[in-house]
């Protein structure tokens, strides 16, 4: 399979370890066979190897990080987790059935209801760039609230943002504590 290959913090990648990526990836391909792009991309971060590796099957983006002191261990843990996600959106498109629309009703307050009572604290800005430390762009695409869940587990996030086609605005879906979903419709 062809892929993309990104490295920063002076990471080199050697012919047999490329060639390793390419067999493992290979075999990923025969996993799902609508996989349209492939990236790895690898770094060097405290002492430790950083493998990220993201798979785009047919718009269902699927993304694998993990952290060793080895960089083969790395990617090989981050294809594994790939592999993952491959066979629990294959058991997904096989029963469609895994979430009710129900099951994400809105919920009994509103936001400005639920946070009327709430004290207001002051918020120094500055505190809030610090902690800041990631900023991502992505291509927001329509989908079913039911289709942006299982986005949001294959990426291994607690939110996804989308574009509902049904109202043609932005939505989040969010795990919440309980292990269940809830999903924001803003109101402009």
């Amino acid at each position: 399979m062809d892929f993309r290959l990104f490295t920063r913090n002076g990471v080199e990648v050697g012919e047999p370890l490329r060639e390793h990526m390419g067999n493992k990836l290979d075999k990923v391909g025969r996993f799902f066979s609508r996989i349209l792009d492939c990236q790895v991309a690898l770094g060097f971060q405290r002492g430790m190897y950083v493998c990220e590796v993201t798979v785009d099957a047919n718009g269902v983006i699927m993304r694998g990080e993990e952290h060793a002191t080895d960089l083969r261990k790395a990617f090989d843990r981050a294809v594994e987790k790939i592999e993952a996600q491959i066979k629990r959106h294959k058991k997904w498109l096989r029963d469609r059935r895994h979430l009710k629309t129900h099951d994400m009703a809105p919920e009994a307050l509103s936001v400005e209801e639920a946070y009327a009572e709430q004290p207001v604290e002051e918020v120094d800005s500055d505190k809030i760039k610090e902690k800041i430390v990631k900023v991502k762009s992505f291509e927001v695409k329509p989908m079913s609230p039911e289709e942006a869940v299982t986005q949001m587990e294959l990426l291994g996030h607690n939110f996804f943002v989308f574009v509902d086609p049904d109202s043609n605005n932005l939505s989040i879906v969010y795990k919440r504590k309980d292990e269940t979903y809830g999903l924001i419709r803003p109101r402009f």
